[in-house]
């Protein structure tokens, strides 16, 4: 990597504080202080301040998750962003140079309800821990997750879930499902989807892998935070999830892989590209 990388992150949080956008712009920064790498990261309110980015400005755009429905409202926010998704698939079909998207939580539903190829439902209990993700065939062959376990692990914290791929119609964009949940094999329900390909350059979780250890330790240590988790999910919950923050092979492991990882080979692919076009 030897480029000038010009990042948009777009907060998807409605302005509620969180701990994600404090690990998302933390990954940017650690990625645009490498040796080589130049350019900056810029941040976009997206639902309060319906602000999206100019896409001939920025290479690589990471969209984050977000509290409430993901089901579709009309909202003018919503409008705008399923416009501003469209236009980077539209650019890549019909350009040499590619925009690049990593779509988290939140932003992952938006797009499955958007492009169609999957059904967006509410969970019949909010999934919130530190869990097992398991890759599909597909998945085993995903460069992303090469050099991570099977199963994974990642902080999953939702109410609603992507289930019912429509694999057709993510043939049509070359898409492919990597992941999905958890066995619950006492259980009668489909496992929800937890990743999916879209395209060559378009990538979507259903879980946070920008999530650190070390920050998540600190923010469920605070007394609020703490009590708030142990009344709603329990004590054995919170222990737990503690735990399995403290394990170098879980959450560790996924913060320094999945994000890296899609920002480095982005980069590569962007300055192979432009030596193209010279």
């Amino acid at each position: 990597m030897k480029g000038n990388y010009n990042i948009a992150v777009l907060d998807m949080n409605a302005g509620q504080p969180n701990e994600g956008m404090r690990c998302i712009t933390t990954l940017m920064g650690d990625f645009l202080t490498q040796d080589g790498v130049k350019g900056r990261y810029d941040i976009f309110e997206v639902r309060n301040g319906q602000e999206l980015p100019d896409l001939n400005e920025y290479d690589i755009f990471v969209s984050s998750g977000g509290p409430g429905s993901p089901l579709k409202t009309g909202a003018e926010w919503e409008i705008k962003y399923f416009g501003f998704l469209d236009s980077i698939l539209s650019h890549n079909l019909s350009n040499a140079q590619k925009k690049h998207a990593f779509l988290i939580c939140h932003s992952f539903q938006l797009a499955c309800l958007h492009w169609d190829v999957a059904r967006v439902t509410k969970r019949r209990s909010t999934s919130f821990g530190i869990f097992p993700i398991y890759k599909t065939k597909s998945g085993e062959q995903e460069v992303l997750f090469k050099d991570l376990n099977d199963p994974f692990y990642a902080v999953d914290s939702r109410d609603y879930q992507v289930v019912g791929p429509k694999e057709w119609k993510l043939d049509t964009l070359d898409g492919k499902v990597l992941c999905r949940e958890k066995i619950r094999p006492n259980v009668p329900l489909e496992r929800a989807v937890m990743a999916i390909r879209f395209s060559n350059e378009i990538f979507g979780v259903q879980f946070h892998p920008e999530a650190d250890a070390e920050g998540m330790l600190r923010y469920f240590g605070k007394e609020e935070k703490r009590n708030q988790i142990v009344k709603r999910h329990g004590k054995k919950k919170y222990l737990e999830m503690i735990t399995q923050l403290d394990d170098k092979a879980k959450i560790w492991k996924t913060n320094k892989t999945l994000i890296p990882t899609f920002l480095k080979l982005a980069a590569e692919a962007i300055d192979s590209q432009k030596l193209q076009t010279v």
